[in-house]
């Protein structure tokens, strides 16, 4: 038998549930890598993802189901105390490095990468996110390619701008800044920058001319997510898809209901809102204030809510990377109103597999002419299934990564 390659895989988050985009995205390339890859997953979790012990453990031997060799996950500190928090920042203030250097830095975690590194040589080091970067001194010669999903000093950016307070806007625009320095010093010395979109892959050779990039876009199970024979549309449905406790999701929704639902109303005064994941309990007071406006909070599976909407929004302002929601939503079949931030880096033709946006105005009359208009919500439908299945399948996504990260481990610079 043919020993397989050893590939160590790092990420931010311990990706199951994959019930949100990253952890998503991160289960499906565990997946896919799974396939030809001997893998080793050192994990941090996530309170939103895991909020105890126990389902830490059940996402653990979830994960080994995939033929993985799955390390006890070690949680974010700054998640479960608010000294802890404070501890992260102040750090990062006094040393001048980002936040995400402390707030990853947990000493149980370099144990088990030294652990894993001696146990099982890998020939690649797959690293899910720049916010591992801490470890990088640990690598020595070993190939490491890193997952961007988005060009985070960008976002953050975005997000700084977006603040009504001015000193969190500004503490936000100075760890953006020191994390465009890691972003322009690290990335041109690993073997791969793993990107989510042309977009994202220019805007890093800009900020870092030597990087190598490589784009694997987000993709879809359109076997899973596929237009429901047995439900049919809800007149006047209309679905959010994304937790609020992530600041896009909470800024694109909000602009919406505050600039367009009731322009949709007036037009359709049977239309409904419904908001499909996590939001915190002021949140969900506050959006149920709007009329037709109901938060389902997460649920475990959420076709049968898309399966009954007749449109899907994705009004996001700030972003990177690409939206799950809309593939999840064109798999399924569904017209898509979304901003052109919401919609960046997938392959959209705006009239014949989605709308696009980004004038509140304009965004609500998108919303009201699929809502009204049959022969072009029927046509958007049909062209985002065709779209979803013909370019952003996962198992056409993997083998494209698969060849890539063959390549890295033989040695051979791609």
């Amino acid at each position: 038998m043919v020993s397989r390659p050893q590939l160590l895989f790092l990420s931010q988050c311990l990706p199951f549930p994959p019930h949100s985009g990253v952890t998503n995205r991160t289960y499906n390339v565990l997946r896919q890598l799974a396939e030809v890859f001997d893998v080793t997953l050192l994990a941090f979790s996530r309170h939103n993802h895991q909020p105890g012990l126990q389902a830490r453990r059940t996402a653990e031997a979830k994960l080994g189901l995939l033929g993985i060799r799955v390390a006890s996950s070690v949680p974010i500190g700054s998640e479960r105390s608010r000294f802890h928090q404070l501890a992260v920042h102040a750090r990062s203030l006094l040393t001048g490095k980002p936040y995400t250097t402390f707030e990853y830095g947990d000493s149980r975690f370099a144990e088990m990468l030294v652990q894993a590194i001696l146990s099982n040589p890998p020939a690649l080091i797959h690293m899910d996110s720049l916010d591992l970067h801490r470890w990088l001194s640990y690598f020595n010669s070993v190939p490491v390619a890193c997952t961007h999903h988005s060009v985070e000093s960008d976002l953050l950016k975005q997000r700084g701008e977006r603040f009504r307070s001015r000193v969190l806007g500004a503490y936000v625009m100075h760890q953006a800044r020191l994390i465009e320095e890691v972003e322009r010093v690290a990335t041109p010395h690993l073997a791969l920058n793993v990107m989510m979109s042309d977009n994202d892959a220019e805007r890093l050779k800009v900020l870092a001319p030597g990087a190598r990039t490589y784009v694997a876009p987000n993709g879809v199970d359109t076997a899973y997510f596929a237009p429901s024979s047995g439900v049919s549309a809800v007149a006047g449905r209309v679905v959010f898809l994304g937790p609020t406790y992530m600041f896009p999701n909470q800024d694109g929704i909000e602009h919406f209901l505050q600039h367009s639902w009731e322009q949709v109303l007036a037009q359709v005064p049977y239309a409904s809102l419904r908001l499909i994941g996590k939001n915190p309990p002021a949140h969900r007071e506050r959006y149920q204030r709007y009329r037709n406006v109901s938060c389902l909070g997460y649920v475990t599976d959420i076709r049968p809510h898309m399966s009954e909407a007749a449109c899907s929004i994705v009004p996001l302002r700030v972003g990177g990377g690409t939206r799950l929601k809309v593939l999840d939503a064109w798999a399924m079949g569904k017209a898509v109103v979304s901003t052109a931030v919401g919609c960046e880096g997938l392959s959209t033709v705006d009239g014949e597999n989605i709308l696009v946006r980004d004038d509140p105005k304009d965004f609500a009359e998108a919303v009201l002419e699929v809502l009204t208009n049959a022969d072009l919500r029927q046509r958007l439908e049909s062209n985002a299934r065709t779209t979803a299945v013909q370019q952003y399948g996962w198992d056409r996504i993997g083998a494209g990564l698969r060849a890539v990260y063959g390549q890295l481990a033989a040695g051979t610079s791609v």
